[in-house]
């Protein structure tokens, strides 16, 4: 393992580990001890990392209150409060949702379906924009405070970023704003049509976000109403199951790490 402080490859491994169980290592280049979690977001943490992580999962992707989570995990044995998992969700929901939108790039249909539905935020009502293949598969989605041909272009260029192709053909619900939208960033070729009925399996796939947001009465920001419909999105969009917390944070642990390390 490499060395977090020097990126040293002259370690070894102690019989020692830390209280959690994480391994522990000696870098000879500079001297240092280190465990499997130092250099990470994870190596303050009092907790095991995949207890961690299936409790920001669990707040994805069930309706669940920060309250009601905290009991569930106390008759596990495992006790910390509704603060410390709100905590957690701000820190450790965006690298989910990074490795969520890292596995969907490129598996995208070349049918999309594009429609827009409403968010509160802080009393006032925000457009989610949302886009899925023929599939059902999520293509993209994206919060914004106005709905007009600028952000439905910004939009587009997201979606064809996101899955590193433009599609064949767009089915909008006849805002006059896709037309043109649709033209500029994608081009002449691609089909639009145009038929609010056609729409229906995007009409029906926007329940998962509202059914995640009604009990929340609204969001206090935009901020934090954007990053939680992107991670809503990708989690429902993953197809996870969870079988046993060692099962599902072992890769999940492995891809974070690799994720913060290459941002450092």
């Amino acid at each position: 393992m490499n060395c977090p402080h020097c990126t040293s490859l002259t370690t070894k491994e102690r019989q020692k580990s830390t209280v959690l169980g994480y391994r522990t290592f000696r870098c000879f280049a500079c001297q240092r001890i280190f465990n499997e979690r130092t250099g990470t977001p994870f190596n303050s943490l009092e907790y095991p990392t995949d207890i961690v992580l299936l409790v920001v999962v669990w707040r994805l992707r069930y309706k669940l209150r920060l309250r009601d989570l905290a009991e569930r995990f106390l008759e596990r044995g495992f006790v910390f409060t509704h603060e410390a998992i709100r905590d957690w969700e701000a820190r450790f929901a965006p690298l989910i949702a990074d490795h969520l939108r890292a596995k969907r790039r490129g598996q995208a249909g070349t049918s999309w379906d594009v429609d827009e539905t409403y968010v509160n935020v802080h009393g006032t009502w925000c457009s989610l924009y949302r886009a899925i293949d023929r599939d059902g598969n999520l293509v993209d989605s994206r919060l914004s405070e106005k709905r007009d041909m600028e952000v439905a272009k910004r939009f587009f260029n997201q979606a064809v970023t996101m899955v590193d192709h433009a599609p064949e053909r767009v089915t909008t619900d006849g805002h006059d704003s896709s037309p043109r939208a649709i033209r500029e960033t994608l081009g002449d070729t691609v089909v639009h049509r145009t038929n609010a009925y056609l729409n229906n399996r995007l009409e029906q796939d926007h329940r998962g976000i509202k059914q995640r947001s009604s009990p929340m009465h609204g969001f206090g920001s935009f901020t934090s109403a954007s990053r939680f419909c992107q991670q809503i999105d990708g989690q429902a969009s993953s197809g996870i199951l969870i079988n046993s917390a060692r099962t599902f944070s072992t890769g999940w642990l492995v891809s974070c790490d690799k994720l913060t390390r290459s941002r450092m």
